[in-house]
């Protein structure tokens, strides 16, 4: 299932739906042309060894393709080795929902529901949940047995994702095999939390030749949960990943606030390593008030020494859009200004983190005026004179 092209001809085989396009990899442009010709512009050219968003190209005009999968074909190679190409119609503003699947030694497979992964930037998720706004009754049993089926044809054992887009919304909504993982994600906690099932350890059972404990009608799923990514990276700089030492690193903690990092606080963080501090996962009873615990508790946070994301977290959680479900993958690019111009609690936080070293309230420094507002206070330019007490 590494190879994207070959995937989508095993899922072909099994029934189940695969976004319209060529049917393996691409030989030359003269072939890119004829598939695009076929079903339609726009297309979007990728990598058969892709991930991660590298080695795919968006084309809306014929002129446009031989240029797209040069670029394509030079990325792939440089970041996967392989250079190998494959064409699909491009489904414009789709939400991005995967399936948790499992699979034993013993011929069982079942699904833990689904995870909306549509708040990405760059192809890279920012923000996960489960269960999906999008989803209803009828579409998640249709999702989750093409995810169950799409399993089976791969002949998979243990903790996997089947990966999809959707188009549309209701019963009516389609759907397209995006890709399988053949692994755990970083948002797997999401789907802990909701369905109340350790994971790691289902994986370990199976790996081992138990057999699942249970069957599908056996599962269900319970409340809601929202996983926040923390980066260290500046959201206003064009998210620049960040380094330095971690003066202070305060995890949030309480009922319904899980944090899973692989930092403490007076590690360097390195310009060598992808800069992911931690995955803040909290989950209650329904959507708001899940919104309402995330919020809270990123701003129970305090983290100095590297600029993070987290205010960029807070500016997509009280976006009366994402409170109404009303978004899908292209949302942060579209809403990005706004997003960026958003970070009053930024400020407050670092702020609170400053007092929590020193005692005192810190003095914050101005910043120039902002394009559309008045100037904003920048702690971090006073950084230099917090000091951890001896």
């Amino acid at each position: 299932m590494g190879d994207k092209a070959s995937a989508r001809a095993t899922m072909t085989a099994a029934g189940v739906p695969v976004t319209p396009g060529s049917e393996g990899i691409i030989a030359d442009a003269l072939e890119a042309e004829v598939v695009a010709q076929d079903i339609g512009l726009p297309v979007m050219v990728k990598a058969s060894a892709g991930g991660g968003g590298k080695g795919m190209r968006v084309v809306r005009a014929g002129g446009e393709l031989a240029g797209a999968l040069a670029g394509a074909r030079r990325e792939a190679t440089v970041a996967f080795g392989d250079g190998t190409l494959y064409v699909e119609r491009l489904v414009e503003q789709p939400r991005h929902v995967e399936f948790q699947v499992i699979a034993d030694h013993h011929g069982h497979v079942v699904h833990l529901f689904e995870r909306e992964c549509s708040l990405q930037r760059r192809h890279q998720k920012v923000i996960e949940e489960s269960p999906s706004v999008v989803m209803t009754p009828s579409l998640r049993a249709r999702m989750g047995d093409a995810a169950v089926a799409a399993t089976r044809a791969a002949g998979y054992r243990n903790a996997g994702t089947i990966e999809f887009l959707v188009e549309g919304e209701g019963d009516a909504a389609r759907f397209y095999f995006l890709e399988m993982n053949t692994r755990l994600q970083v948002e797997h906690p999401v789907t802990e939390a909701v369905s109340g099932i350790d994971l790691v350890h289902a994986q370990i059972a199976v790996a081992t030749g138990s057999p699942l404990p249970w069957s599908q009608d056996d599962l269900s799923p319970r409340g809601h949960a929202i996983e926040c990514r923390v980066y260290a990276e500046d959201p206003a700089n064009g998210f620049l990943p960040q380094a330095g030492r971690l003066l202070l690193y305060r995890e949030p903690s309480g009922p319904g606030i899980r944090v899973d990092s692989g930092v403490v606080e007076g590690n360097e963080v390195s310009v060598h390593y992808d800069p992911l501090l931690a995955k803040l996962v909290v989950s209650a009873e329904h959507r708001p008030a899940a919104i309402r615990r995330a919020r809270t508790a990123l701003r129970q946070f305090p983290v100095l020494g590297v600029r993070t994301n987290i205010p960029f977290l807070l500016a997509l959680l009280d976006h009366p859009l994402f409170a109404e479900g009303r978004f899908d993958t292209g949302f942060i690019e579209r809403e990005l200004p706004a997003l960026l111009r958003s970070d009053a609690a930024g400020s407050e936080i670092a702020v609170a983190a400053a007092a929590c070293v020193t005692g005192v309230v810190a003095t914050a420094v101005p910043l120039p005026s902002a394009p559309d507002g008045p100037a904003r206070p920048d702690p971090w330019l006073a950084l230099s004179s917090w000091r951890r007490p001896v």
